[in-house]
This record gives C-alpha cells, structure tokens and sequence, in this order.
C-alpha cells in the first residue's frame, strides 16, 4: 500500500481547516500558500472532499471552506479511503470478498487479511483533531 499525493494532500487540507478552529470559512488560496499546493490541485481534492459532506463551502468575499463537523469526528482512514478507495495491502483484498481464484487455498491470504485488519483499525483510530495537535494515534507520536 501507498499513499498517493492526492490522499496525503487531502489530510493536510483537513489538518489545515481544523487548525483554523472550523468557525470561519478559510479561502483556497491561504490553504494553497500555507500547504504549498496548487490552486488546480486543491481544487480538485477538496471537490471530492466537499462532495462527500466532509467540507462545507461558502462563495463571496468571505467565502472559503470548513470542515462540516467537528475534527475529532474525522478519521484518517476515512479521509484516506475517500481519496485512495481501497487501502489493501494486496489487490486480492481489495474487493468484499477475496478476488484471487486461489484465495481459498491460499497459505499467505490469512497474514495479508490481518495486516489489512491492522492498518484500516490503526488509520481509523486516528482523528483530523489529533493530527492538528500534532498527534498521531496517542501520545507517543505527539510532537
């Protein structure tokens, strides 16, 4: 598994939004000159972003984006798997069901299941709010 430009881009746009305290509306073009993305990029993710109800927009002078809800109700797996779809270690999990025609005899499916298993519970465990307090699922990963 890894994390595209555009997963990791999205959780430093929910970061960036939550660290503004989520009352007022922040404009893309701050967000773009604080994370040090494109205007054309940031559009687009915060697109997908808006369009599943994770950011709400506002047009106008005063108009920007802000996180629908508050942070500590974002996960990082769910921001992940919005932007990334499947988060499988290995493709033949990446459907409900097992998608490898050996799958039932397979003596390696069970280890990736479990791996599977560990990184969606970890990436779920981990909130927006956390990550902006410069956490990252507990405080031994506080900075």
């Amino acid at each position: 598994m890894k994390i595209s430009t555009r997963g990791r881009y999205a959780l430093r746009i929910m970061v960036e939004l939550a660290r503004q305290g989520g009352e007022e509306f922040v404009p893309l073009k701050l967000i773009s000159q604080r994370q040090d993305i494109s205007m054309k990029y940031l559009e687009s993710i915060v697109a997908v972003l808006q369009k599943a109800g994770f950011l709400i927009s506002l047009r106008g002078k005063s108009g920007g984006y802000k996180l629908a809800k508050p942070a500590k109700e974002y996960s990082v797996g769910a921001v992940l798997k919005l932007t990334e779809g499947s988060l499988a270690p290995v493709a033949c999990l990446d459907g409900p069901s097992p998608g490898c025609g050996r799958a039932e005899h397979c003596p390696t499916l069970p280890m990736w299941a479990r791996l599977n298993d560990i990184i969606d519970e970890y990436l779920e465990s981990v909130s927006i709010e956390e990550l902006a307090a410069g956490c990252a699922g507990g405080s031994d990963y506080c900075i």
